[in-house]
């Protein structure tokens, strides 16, 4: 199944072209006497939404001449927003920031001179001593900082509806992979259950890198991101065959419900599993409209992946500061609201994340937000970086690999998946 978006982003893009100016500067834009500032993301989701308000209301309390302009577009993992960005920066027309996942997949706007490193900027607010060193090495390219970081996200979480493994006969959440098989095949055979959910096309990538993974380890699955990667080896052949039965459990839902409505399955004991990332969380936990109003260790409860334990798969939203920005000063101050402590703690509670920066007050993460802080800042947790999510691939390797997959979805040839990101690893390994 692919992606049906070209469509819908350019009903999208045109809108924003309309709405957006040009050139570079601080020109004014706004209303009432106020400059604007031209917020570019793809959190319209329940949780991320609620999240970006939050931070949108702190903003403008300590910004009282500048209006935020939210131009998020819907689609999940930016899939349709990515593309209307594109246009934008190649037509001159950037948004005054806009939201990339932190790692890889801002090199392509960084070797187009799309994005302004963001040295100087760091060392006025004296950022460089509250995010991570790690983190900070993952959004540097030759020495220089491009992006700010709100947030760090676990790709790797089985979310389950105990009562369906009840049903079903099983004891726990499968630790390995071999052990997931068996759980799938269990809730097929005595439910009527889907074992497994999916949404849209990339719900399937997001199960590749973690099925990958469970079967590789760290090492393993890091190695992959690396020139000269082994993707052709016995090993990954395994993962793929694995991958391939895993989805003989699954059942996708409409494009149109994206990862939401395989999520929401799961809450609603219409499912058994979902893997996906913990910006889930907040979407079950959050409250109506927006929200799922659910509770945890009763309509859902979580583990890592299987096969994946001990390993933390991240990945992190962060926001740029544009070449030839409109309204450059107003941008700035963006930036500083989302590497703030105030910013950054109003937000990832309700997004399902944790923060970027390591002073995060830790009494507002609770539940499944708890575990995650812990995992994260353990030192023996080992660290993963989500390629679907920006952290290792680039964007050209990026769409190979979801390319690959679209026609897998349709062929079921494993050889033929492999014989493609042999060829997409090749091609586009940096």
């Amino acid at each position: 199944m692919r992606r049906r978006w070209t469509a819908v982003a350019a009903v999208a893009l045109s809108g924003v072209l309309v709405a957006s100016g040009c050139g570079g500067g601080d020109k004014g834009g706004g209303s009432g006497g106020k400059t604007k500032v031209e917020v570019f993301s793809w959190w319209t989701g329940p949780g991320e939404a609620d999240g970006l308000a939050a931070m949108k209301d702190d903003f403008e309390k300590k910004n009282t001449t500048i209006r935020f302009d939210n131009a998020a577009i819907a689609g999940g993992s930016g899939t349709q927003a990515k593309a209307v960005l594109a246009s934008r920066l190649q037509n001159r027309q950037p948004p005054d920031s806009f939201q990339g996942h932190a790692g890889a997949e801002l090199l392509d706007y960084i070797k187009a001179a799309q994005i302004e490193p963001l040295d100087s900027f760091y060392d006025q607010n004296g950022l460089r001593q509250v995010y991570p060193q790690q983190l900070l090495d993952q959004i540097s390219y030759q020495g220089h900082i491009y992006s700010v970081p709100v947030n760090i996200h676990r790709s790797n979480v089985l979310w389950y509806n105990p009562s369906v493994l009840k049903q079903a006969g099983v004891a726990a959440a499968p630790k390995t992979i071999a052990e997931f098989i068996t759980a799938l095949k269990a809730v097929k055979d005595k439910t009527k259950q889907v074992p497994l959910s999916l949404g849209a096309q990339w719900t399937a990538d997001h199960l590749l890198e973690n099925v990958l993974l469970g079967d590789l380890g760290t090492d393993g699955y890091n190695a992959l991101w690396k020139p000269g990667a082994a993707w052709s080896s016995p090993q990954v052949t395994k993962a793929l065959q694995d991958f391939a039965e895993i989805m003989k459990y699954t059942t996708f839902e409409a494009a149109s419900t994206d990862w939401q409505g395989a999520a929401k399955a799961v809450v609603d004991g219409k499912a058994a599993f979902n893997i996906m990332g913990d910006w889930a969380y907040g979407y079950f936990i959050g409250s109506a409209p927006n929200g799922l109003g659910k509770k945890a260790d009763v309509d859902f409860k979580w583990a890592a992946a299987p096969g994946t334990d001990g390993t933390y798969l991240w990945l992190s939203d962060s926001f740029t500061l544009p070449r030839n920005a409109p309204h450059k000063a107003a941008a700035t101050a963006w930036l500083k609201e989302a590497a703030s402590k105030e910013g950054q703690d109003l937000f990832n509670p309700k997004k399902g994340s944790i923060p970027a920066r390591k002073d995060g007050d830790k009494s507002l993460y609770t539940g499944y937000l708890s575990w995650a802080f812990q995992q994260w800042q353990s030192p023996s947790t080992k660290l993963a970086g989500s390629f679907w999510h920006g952290v290792t691939a680039n964007n050209k390797w990026h769409t190979d690999v979801d390319t690959a997959v679209g026609l897998f979805l349709q062929s079921k040839n494993v050889p033929g998946l492999q014989s493609a990101l042999v060829t997409a690893a090749k091609n586009d390994a940096q």
